[in-house]
């Protein structure tokens, strides 16, 4: 469409990581950080850049250091704060906890239970509060607010439930939090394909029919929310009244020759 023409994306690396869910893996947007769970350990990859021009080299990472955690049964999702200060993990369902980490000194700040199974979180654009998603789940942790309660050294994380109203026996697969304008409201797919919209009252205010078998991911920008549909379908919204904009085209299939199939064009019956 017009209002994608002048964007084009290339795929420059390929990461030795296959992820379970949208959270497995998290990206620092200030500095190009890397981090992805490897059992009860956070892993912690810093991109080699080109001191000219401060371009990612695309063809090294380097390992910047392995933090290792208190989940014993292994870590499902992993977020970076927007501000670059933390990390907040989830531990497996048995796991049951939810830690927000000083990634740098390697210390847990705050902590408390989750009695769900989880598969994504998410910092607000303020890095306030940070939201997580789930087997009927979608829960508001305030970090502000826990740490005025702090007991010596331990904060306990200040949470509250979303309020799912019609809803509330969905699966969230995926949780994003608004920018810019919308940085107040929260997003959310369910693996049924619906796309939901919780405003600043952790209310549910609002979906949408993806229109597909399953969802499983979803990025939020200032001007559009992109949600990964089945078969790999992403279609395209707007974040101020969840209004459908488009489908982006489908990627090729790997091994794809672009020049072979550019002169050979199927025929379709």
């Amino acid at each position: 469409t017009p209002l994608f023409r002048e964007f084009q994306v290339s795929l420059e690396k390929v990461l030795g990581i296959t992820t379970a869910s949208s959270s497995g893996l998290t990206c620092d947007p200030n500095s190009g950080l890397i981090a992805y769970p490897a059992g009860c350990v956070i892993v912690l990859l810093h991109p080699k850049r080109n001191k000219q021009s401060h371009i990612i080299n695309s063809s090294s990472f380097q390992l910047q250091s392995v933090r290792s955690t208190s989940h014993k049964y292994g870590v499902s999702c992993v977020a970076f704060s927007t501000n670059s200060c933390y990390i907040v993990s989830v531990g497996y369902q048995h796991d049951m906890t939810v830690s927000v980490w000083d990634w740098r000194k390697g210390s847990i700040i705050a902590s408390n239970k989750v009695s769900s199974r989880v598969f994504a979180v998410s910092f607000s654009q303020d890095n306030s509060y940070f939201v997580t998603a789930g087997n009927r789940h979608v829960k508001f942790w305030y970090l502000d607010a826990s740490k005025e309660r702090r007991v010596n050294s331990t904060v306990p994380l200040i949470g509250r439930s979303g309020l799912l109203g019609d809803h509330k026996n969905s699966v969230f697969s995926g949780v994003t939090c608004g920018r810019g304008l919308m940085a107040s409201s929260t997003y959310c797919i369910t693996s049924s394909g619906l796309l939901c919209l919780f405003n600043s009252s952790r209310q549910l205010e609002a979906w949408v029919n993806l229109k597909t078998s399953s969802a499983s991911c979803l990025a939020v920008s200032e001007d559009f929310i992109f949600c990964g549909c089945a078969d790999g379908l992403i279609r395209v919204f707007s974040p101020s009244n969840l209004q459908y904009i488009t489908t982006l085209h489908r990627p090729h299939r790997l091994g794809v020759d672009l020049t072979q199939s550019a002169q050979c064009t199927p025929r379709y019956l």
